[in-house]
């Protein structure tokens, strides 16, 4: 249920409506084709991804020690749902109180998908957590489409004509997320059992996390795959900040393609989440992994590719084919990749993970996805400043490609073995 409420946050206000809104009317386009508005979105983004790759490892060595799991999920939950609604008083030419409360905003929202991740391991056996969070997955997607679904029929555009109306998307998503992650809080069980009190946070963080890095020789394979995800998830933030972005301003779409997109996007991204999580339990999750990095590689040379593919093909058969049509069924194998890959990587985490130490575990894969997110986004924001967004969108391909060359030497049966065996103080 909290991977149900929360992707109100992801969907309307980073990748469906508020990116496209600050973008184009908050910032707007200043003479230079929307790329300062794009630099200052991708700047936003990366700040709170590195805020993101300082704490969470931290935070998730404290939640382990004091089996405080649960109490640090609803701190990241109040702060998301309270500066998300502030994004109402954000108006066009507020651009500092725009970046400082999506910095805000995203970096509690992204603390919260760690914190909840570490339940992960608690929920199933290690044969079944491809399923269990694929499921989880599949529920945010349709979350998500509920969420999307509401405010883009009744918000309308995100326009400068449409301001005043379009401007609610920050309550709605704050209230959405409020509301439906109450399930959450009433019935999932902190497991954990607290270690000895008297050690101050900043103590016990220093210690756990000096002694997970010393121990991360014990488990190999969990740091090989999180150099590899730090690759492939860099692609991933990329296209969830920029994709409807780039439908605005390189595919030129109208709000009934959006919309469409939107819906084929949620649909088939719930459905790559539940058939790839039930696929991981049948074939590894290695395995899975790495095809949905192949999908991507595919996906993102069709993203690119759309404009002049489209204009090639009414030339050489005489149709009357417009992009955005086109657009519409490349979402659908970029919705496929998306919602298998974050959710196979988040299962893989959790098999490498040993039970006692899964807080801390998922905060080094919260740092490893931040981190990439950080890299990805600056990259991406500073290519596109320079040869346009549709030509630096090819940066996605490499990035997948070199985490599945990465991914080769990963065990999985040594990985999972690792942290069966693991035995701590």
């Amino acid at each position: 249920m909290f991977d149900f409420a929360n992707q109100a946050y992801t969907l309307l206000i980073i990748t469906v409506v508020f990116g496209e809104l600050f973008t184009t009317v908050i910032v707007g386009d200043r003479g230079d084709g929307f790329r300062l508005a794009n630099f200052l979105w991708s700047l936003a983004l990366a700040a709170s991804y590195l805020m993101v790759v300082v704490s969470a490892p931290l935070c998730g060595a404290i939640m382990d020690y004091r089996a405080e799991k649960k109490r640090f999920l609803f701190a990241s939950y109040m702060a998301t749902v309270a500066t998300t609604a502030m994004l109402y008083f954000v108006e066009p030419g507020f651009v500092v109180a725009g970046l400082l409360l999506i910095v805000l905003s995203n970096y509690a929202y992204s603390m919260g998908e760690s914190f909840i991740a570490a339940f992960l391991p608690e929920l199933g056996p290690p044969e079944s957590l491809g399923k269990i969070s694929g499921f989880g997955w599949a529920l945010g997607y349709i979350g998500g489409l509920f969420a999307a679904g509401f405010t883009l029929v009744a918000l309308g555009e995100a326009t400068a004509a449409n301001f005043e109306r379009i401007r609610w998307v920050g309550p709605f998503a704050a209230g959405f997320f409020l509301v439906a992650a109450i399930p959450t809080f009433l019935w999932l069980k902190e497991r954990g059992t607290p270690r000895p009190g008297g050690v101050s946070y900043r103590a016990i963080a220093k210690r756990q996390v000096l002694g997970t890095l010393d121990e991360l020789r014990h488990f190999k394979d969990l740091t090989r795959f999180l150099v590899s995800l730090l690759f492939s998830m860099a692609g991933v933030y990329i296209i969830i900040a920029f994709a409807f972005i780039y439908g605005a301003q390189v595919i030129g779409w109208d709000e009934s393609v959006r919309n469409i997109m939107f819906i084929v996007v949620q649909v088939t991204a719930a459905a790559g989440a539940l058939g790839f999580g039930f696929l991981q339990d049948r074939i590894g999750a290695k395995r899975t992994y790495q095809m949905t990095l192949a999908l991507w590689v595919l996906a993102i040379l069709a993203i690119w590719a759309t404009p002049e593919l489209t204009a090639w093909a009414n030339a050489a058969f005489g149709w009357q084919w417009q992009a955005q049509y086109v657009f519409l069924y490349v979402g659908c194998l970029a919705g496929l990749s998306l919602g298998s890959s974050q959710s196979a990587s988040r299962a893989l985490v959790g098999v490498f993970s040993p039970q006692p130490k899964s807080a801390e575990f998922f905060g080094f894969w919260g740092l490893s996805n931040k981190l990439a997110g950080v890299l990805g986004i600056v990259m991406l924001g500073v290519l596109q400043a320079l040869v346009g967004l549709q030509a630096s969108i090819l940066l996605c391909a490499g990035l997948f490609i070199i985490a599945m060359l990465i991914c080769v030497g990963v065990d999985e049966r040594r990985g999972r073995r690792a942290a069966l065996d693991w035995e701590g103080p």
